[in-house]
């Protein structure tokens, strides 16, 4: 009987530190792989992310911001460019928002090689609708963003920023 009992105690608290740590998982951080390179030079393919949606919750991202999303069931990782009421433009590989171009030196791998996709349905001059945001990749050469989905809304951002934990020697946070 005592070993019986001592079985239960041991499923009871393997199941509550399981229920713990999928709450840990689902709403304190979330641990995920970048499948692609859209985000070279910031972020490698492969390198593994922690992030928090606890980042999202009471305030909006902030342009230039790394965010993560939802879209098409998929979670990608882009760069925040405008926000809702903001006209992006693409004009000789630049990128143009509400009539200024926009200095992307710091984080974009090439620069001047931002353009329209020709298979897109999405026409330039674009207009973010109201509470949505404007995301691209910095490898624009190699990233489907909202040149190719359009205007992410804000319901499916999930975390703002987040840190890398792998490889090693990147370790530390997304800027």
């Amino acid at each position: 009987m005592q070993k019986l009992r001592n079985i239960l105690d041991f499923s009871k608290d393997l199941l509550v530190a399981l229920l713990a740590a999928l709450l840990v998982i689902r709403f304190v951080a979330m641990h995920t792989e970048v499948p692609s390179g859209s985000m070279i030079p910031t972020i490698m393919q492969k390198d593994h992310l922690v992030v928090s949606p606890f980042t999202a919750y009471g305030r909006s991202p902030k342009i230039g911001e790394i965010v993560i999303f939802y879209e098409d069931g998929d979670r990608l990782v882009k760069r925040l460019i405008a926000t809702g009421g903001d006209t992006v433009d693409l004009i000789d590989g630049d990128v143009y928002v509400n009539g200024e171009a926009i200095d992307e030196s710091s984080y974009v791998r090439y620069e001047h090689t931002t353009y329209p996709f020709s298979w897109s349905d999405i026409e330039f001059p674009y207009t973010v609708p109201e509470g949505s945001y404007w995301m691209m990749g910095d490898n624009r050469e190699e990233s489907a963003d909202s040149r190719v989905f359009g205007a992410v809304e804000g319901e499916k951002i999930i975390a703002i920023g987040g840190f890398r934990i792998y490889p090693f020697d990147t370790i530390g946070a997304l800027k």
